[in-house]
């Protein structure tokens, strides 16, 4: 256990210079200066982790690692770190700290981040077993920060095991969650599986909305929990409107992988004879199912707000988000914003900060 040095407005301030330095790594930016905090070498290797990435992670483009830093580059200001931590902030000192392990996942860049974050700010020590597939992104942002904060950097630990940890946080598919139970469940724990979103088009849908649309179905390839995997649509709703709207988008089929994806389904739904709609870089297939194959986006009509509001409200427990402009729609996101969650969005709606100042994690520090 480890006596805090820092109070939570001064690690808040690192993570401030921290966002501004991603801010001006996903713009491609020079050097800015010693305003940045960093040497001119120091912030270079920054900027060639983004390329790295991409060797040990095909999907991670320079353009996705950039969309990530500029995500977070938004959040990370003065102005929202206090607004969210506001609610929490008379637990957010505590004399001694937990070690916490972070299981983190790898499907986009730095989806392990707001975990990160969140343990920091809560004045715990965070053991980090990344993904394999994002082991270069983490400690570069790691090893940046430690040149604000020494200190807080310190409170980082990357390990291939999490022995240590007193408390765990776990991100995976819905096969990992079974291990993770088994191997966490009698300690405190966050433990979250698979899900996926959707969209709800209505007659108030423009094209705009529609095209915006195509960034919560493309960005990251489609591969985050909060990009959408399925469609509901009005029973007269046009479907070229939405090909048409998203067709600046095609470019992503010259992307190897993602082509792969795309031509392996392609395949395989045409030779079971199944219906299907194609516009040369996205299958789209009616089905009941919220997940969706990478390349596949799902479709279902509907003829009344029942039949979705009842819908959703079935797979509650397996959405992430909803996106939607219907006054009768709870809890929707605009078109073109589900890659942008705030740092009060906790995946699977789980607060991730009340749990690392809860009582459960309160009483664990007086027994240690």
């Amino acid at each position: 256990m480890v006596s805090l040095v820092m109070q939570w407005e001064q690690r808040a301030e690192v993570f401030v210079q921290l966002g501004k330095v991603l801010g001006w790594v996903a713009e491609d930016a020079a050097w800015p200066g010693f305003e940045s905090g960093l040497g001119e070498g120091e912030y270079t290797e920054l900027k060639d982790a983004v390329l790295r990435a991409q060797q040990h992670n095909g999907w991670f483009t320079p353009t996705e690692v950039k969309r990530a830093f500029e995500a977070w580059a938004k959040q990370l200001t003065a102005e929202n770190l206090r607004s969210w931590l506001e609610p929490y902030s008379k637990d957010l000192n505590p004399d001694k700290s937990l070690n916490i392990g972070i299981v983190m996942a790898g499907n986009i860049p730095l989806v392990g981040m707001h975990d990160l974050l969140c343990v920091l700010m809560a004045g715990h020590h965070a053991i980090v077993k990344p993904a394999s597939d994002d082991h270069v992104l983490m400690p570069a942002v790691v090893r940046t920060m430690a040149h604000f904060s020494p200190d807080l950097a310190n409170r980082v630990t990357f390990a291939s095991k999490l022995n240590d940890a007193g408390a765990f946080i776990a991100t995976g598919s819905n096969n990992t969650t079974r291990y993770f139970q088994q191997y966490f469940g009698h300690y405190p724990h966050i433990i979250r599986g698979t899900r996926n979103s959707a969209a709800v088009i209505d007659s108030s849908f423009t094209d705009e909305d529609l095209r915006a649309l195509g960034e919560d179905v493309f960005s990251y390839f489609g591969l985050g929990c909060r990009n959408v995997s399925k469609l509901f649509l009005p029973e007269d709703f046009d479907i070229d409107r939405f090909f048409k709207a998203i067709y600046h988008y095609h470019p992503i089929i010259n992307h190897n992988k993602y082509a792969n994806n795309y031509d392996y389904y392609k395949a395989l739904y045409l030779m079971n004879r199944e219906s299907l709609l194609d516009n040369g870089f996205l299958l789209l297939r009616p089905d009941t199912m919220l997940y969706s194959t990478l390349g596949t986006l799902h479709f279902e009509r509907y003829s009344n707000k029942e039949q979705v509001l009842q819908n959703l409200q079935d797979r509650k427990e397996v959405l992430q988000c909803v996106v939607g402009k219907a006054p009768w729609l709870k809890d929707c996101i605009s078109p073109g914003t589900t890659q942008q969650p705030g740092l009060a969005d906790y995946a699977d709606g789980i607060d991730t900060m009340a749990f690392l100042t809860g009582t459960e994690l309160r009483n664990k520090l007086k027994t240690a």
